[in-house]
């Protein structure tokens, strides 16, 4: 076959369409939703290229409208999870010689099918299955998806090109290896972005994977790996399986060819599963590579020049976007008092035209929370406000999962910068705020930078230079991502390399090379052209008289 050296096609990120009134995309989508919702999916475990059903049927509803039904998934067991890391290993050879651009081409087309002609029923299923509005969506599944795969391609030619330099007489170069064994990836249910690229970046470097996904998030799942199978991803190079996170985890941190863990949610998950890893080096191959990305208690901090109406816009955007489930939504908010009253007074009046209810009506803002048990936990801590002597619920608060899992945007005011909601990760539409003495700024930022284990994403609002450049030192390793004068969510794909550190996770920066170099193991080669023939060096050579 022809050899050559070859450019891949620039990597640009994927314009997000409007989906405003009137427009083709919004008529499409609201036919696919439509579509969508009159029918109900068998989706089967895909192992090796094939379906995979058992007799356990499980179902599966919006969770904005509890009572419908989109259809079932199949739960797989232990044997099921064996089955999928026999697939990979079985793959494995014949995958990770397949030349690169071959590789490539795959997510590359990927890409173009997700935004093409996927690109409804992708959006589509995310809304359904995780009540994420029309907007929101196309960010996510669509746009941010593709960025992904094609951010990802472009990395791994940037890791192919980082070679040694070379003296005279010798020729040295590295070769970027898949590991040895297969990568496990666990996915969130928060984005399908994040749910596609975590098998999916290992893959691209000539790894196999097996990949849990969220329960709540099988739905949209079951599109990425259509995608990906319609794209020619060859059998057994990512093996979709349906199981608890303890059946995989059990069989999968036990084997002697686990080669990684390409990890997205909880950090007391992430805790147990570095632990258990630990645990059972010796039985390992190899040393596993553990890549996580955790929780999340992220800031804004204001100081007394902040525009008041920028933070009233970027507290709202940051906290209530996809109902504060995002990784980096703004969960405290640091306001001095001297500007207080100006901005809750602006941030009110627009919070109170805030529209929330099912992903259907476009002109929702907000939609419902993920499930039973997170409305549970969120409808607690509002509850435990009310009661506290330490804290007073000033907008919102008011839940109903009747019909779905409704949780109404809500700003707690703490009386205490250690309120346990400026300390806790609440995953939903709840706000802290705490209100310091302008002269005591340094002091709350002593109590920001330690009062949470997470260091994911963080904000600073000011305008003034001199304390834009002081708060951004101070809080240097209080957050992964930082923003000046805007919200703490919305990274892009090779714009702002995504992740965190403390508590939050490893800070590999998803979509960049950080990440992806983590899938490799580099063997470095020496060619030397004329060997010696002598074995002495000339220091050892006697002095002549």
């Amino acid at each position: 076959m022809p050899k050559g050296i070859f450019n891949v096609p620039v990597a640009k990120n994927e314009p997000v369409r409007s989906y405003a009134p009137g427009s083709p995309e919004r008529k499409s989508l609201q036919a696919k939703l439509a579509e969508l919702r009159s029918e109900e999916m068998e989706l089967p475990m895909i192992i090796g290229g094939r379906e995979v059903t058992t007799d356990r049927r499980k179902r599966i509803a919006p969770p904005h409208d509890h009572k419908h039904t989109l259809g079932y998934y199949y739960e797989g067991d232990a044997s099921h999870v064996q089955m999928a890391i026999d697939a990979a290993l079985e793959a494995k050879k014949e995958w990770a010689n397949m030349a690169w651009q071959h590789r490539a081409a795959i997510f590359l087309k990927a890409a173009d099918l997700l935004v093409g002609p996927y690109r409804d029923k992708m959006n589509a299923a995310t809304m359904l299955g995780q009540s994420k509005n029309a907007f929101q969506a196309e960010i996510d599944a669509a746009c941010e998806m593709a960025d992904f795969f094609r951010f990802g391609v472009k990395c791994m030619i940037d890791i192919y090109e980082m070679q040694p330099e070379s003296a005279a007489g010798i020729w040295n170069y590295n070769e970027y290896r898949p590991l040895e064994g297969f990568v496990f990836a666990l996915t969130p249910f928060n984005f399908t972005s994040i749910a596609g690229n975590l098998p999916s970046a290992p893959a691209m470097m000539g790894n196999v994977a097996v990949w849990k996904p969220s329960n709540t998030a099988i739905y949209s799942a079951a599109v990425i790996m259509e995608i990906l199978q319609e794209a020619g991803l060859p059998a057994g190079v990512i093996n979709l399986v349906y199981v608890s996170g303890p059946v995989a985890g059990d069989i999968i941190f036990s084997h002697p060819e686990f080669a990684g863990i390409h990890f997205t949610g909880s950090t007391a998950v992430f805790q147990s599963i570095w632990k258990t890893i630990g645990e059972n080096i010796y039985k390992y191959k190899s040393y596993p590579r553990i890549v996580g990305e955790t929780g999340g208690k992220d800031f804004i901090f204001a100081d007394p020049t902040a525009d008041p109406q920028a933070l009233a816009v970027g507290m709202l955007r940051g906290a209530f976007e996809y109902q504060g489930q995002k990784c980096s939504a703004a969960s405290r908010v640091y306001v001095p008092e001297s500007i207080w009253e100006d901005v809750r007074e602006r941030f009110g009046k627009m919070l109170a035209t805030v529209k929330m209810g099912p992903v259907e009506d476009f002109t929702n803002f907000m939609n419902a929370v993920i499930d039973e048990k997170s409305f549970d936990k969120l409808a607690s801590f509002i509850d435990g406000a009310r009661k506290s002597a330490d804290a007073e619920v000033i907008f919102g608060g008011n839940c109903d999962k009747s019909v779905g899992y409704y949780v109404e945007p809500t700003v707690i005011l703490a009386k205490k910068p250690d309120y346990e909601t400026m300390v806790e990760e609440l995953f939903g539409p709840v706000l802290t705020v705490y209100v310091y003495e302008d002269e005591k700024m340094d002091e709350t930022l002593k109590v920001l930078d330690q009062t949470s284990i997470y260091a994911l994403t963080g904000a600073v609002f000011s305008q003034d230079r001199y304390n834009i450049e002081k708060i951004t030192k101070f809080l240097e390793n209080s957050s992964g991502n930082f923003y000046i004068n805007d919200k703490p969510t919305g990274a892009v794909v090779g714009q702002q390399p995504f992740g965190g550190s403390r508590g939050s996770g490893t800070n590999d920066k998803a979509g960049s090379v950080f990440n992806m170099i983590r899938w490799t193991s580099i063997r470095t080669v020496k060619e030397t052209f004329v060997s010696p023939k002598d074995y002495m060096y000339p220091s050892f050579l006697a002095e002549k008289e």
